[in-house]
């Protein structure tokens, strides 16, 4: 694949394409912590705590960090979105612009076989939000704290790593493009 070469024209593009479909994935994460803080605060504020329900908050907190805010955010989505952003950047092409929060997420133009991991983890992830909202407080606030607790953790991961796509170090990580290669130098 041949590199384009980056005018006026393209790289102002790709900074608009790129602004764009960071920001909106930045703006949807900001605005569950917001939401979701609130719900937890509210817990804490208006109903009582036993010591089982610090015992929960602790463990639920503790689970989240490790399994949303480390291998969710950390490890998978936010390298990957900053690589679709780098690749973005660099090949902007007017669709992939105009759709861009959805090809950083990973719903466009991605391989395959994530394309169906994303798919079925968004689904899981809809039924969750669905269904937790039917637990009665604090158990709502309660696990609803570990979810702002992930999502933060995603969102300074999310960052860090567009920090340091933008250092001078290489950015070593795939957009998992159909038919492209796998690590971006």
């Amino acid at each position: 694949m041949t590199e384009r070469q980056a005018g006026p024209n393209n790289t102002t593009v790709s900074i608009i394409g790129l602004t764009w479909g960071l920001s909106f994935i930045c703006a949807v994460l900001v605005f569950a912590i917001v939401r979701l803080s609130s719900v937890t605060i509210d817990a804490y504020n208006n109903f009582p705590f036993y010591w089982y329900h610090w015992v929960a908050l602790a463990a639920v907190v503790a689970f989240m960090a490790h399994s949303e805010g480390y291998q969710g955010f950390q490890r998978n989505f936010s390298p990957r979105v900053v690589a679709r952003a780098w690749y973005l950047y660099h090949h902007p092409r007017p669709v992939l612009i105009a759709l861009a929060p959805l090809f950083l997420a990973g719903y466009i133009h991605i391989n395959p076989g994530r394309r169906r991991n994303i798919l079925a983890l968004t689904i899981g992830i809809v039924i969750l939000i669905f269904l937790i909202r039917y637990l009665p407080q604090p158990w709502r606030g309660i696990v609803d704290a570990g979810v702002v607790v992930g999502l933060t953790w995603g969102l300074i991961s999310l960052a860090v790593y567009g920090i340091r796509m933008l250092g001078s170090r290489p950015f070593a990580y795939s957009p998992e493009i159909p038919g492209e290669s796998e690590v971006i130098q």
